[in-house]
């Protein structure tokens, strides 16, 4: 029987690419000079520092446009609180969510559910697997998904005859 997977995956080592990229431009930029600003990176979770809150702005903005280079969707990042710390610096700590959670996989189920379409969708861990009698009902089910779910990244993985 024909299946797909719907995930929603980001590669680490670009993150970490990108991470590298924002340091090396925020080291040699002049408005940056003799200040704190950094990103750091522990794992999917990323932390900019910088000694004013505008200054964290234009880090983000910068980490923003790196991470869309190479291929990652800024709309995977999770951005926490501005925090305090010693002094008048400033961090905040963005999240790069991967997997789809469940409150979203049950959205997508019940999407492709409603459509009346002659597939099965069900929650595998952090994905959903899509499974039909045909191929053409599957892209159909794909353009669907696309359609209906349209503020969370997803990949259409493990195409199966």
């Amino acid at each position: 029987m024909p299946s797909f997977d719907i995930v929603s995956e980001v590669d680490k080592q670009e993150v970490r690419n990108a991470v590298d990229q924002v340091n090396k431009e925020v080291s040699t930029r002049f408005d940056f000079r003799g200040s704190d600003a950094r990103v750091e990176q522990a794992d999917y979770v990323l932390t900019v520092h910088a000694d004013t809150e505008f200054q964290l702005d234009q880090v983000q903005d910068i980490l923003s446009q790196k991470l869309s280079k190479r291929g990652i969707d800024v709309k995977c990042l999770d951005l926490g609180k501005v925090e305090k710390v010693s002094g008048n610096k400033v961090k905040r700590s963005v999240t790069v969510k991967t997997g789809i959670e469940t409150e979203l996989a049950k959205t997508i189920v019940k999407l492709v559910k409603d459509s009346k379409l002659k597939v099965q969708a069900s929650i595998q861990g952090d994905s959903v697997r899509v499974s039909g009698a045909k191929r053409d009902v599957l892209q159909e089910t794909i353009a669907l998904v696309k359609k209906g779910i349209s503020d969370f990244p997803l990949q259409y993985q493990n195409f199966r005859e």
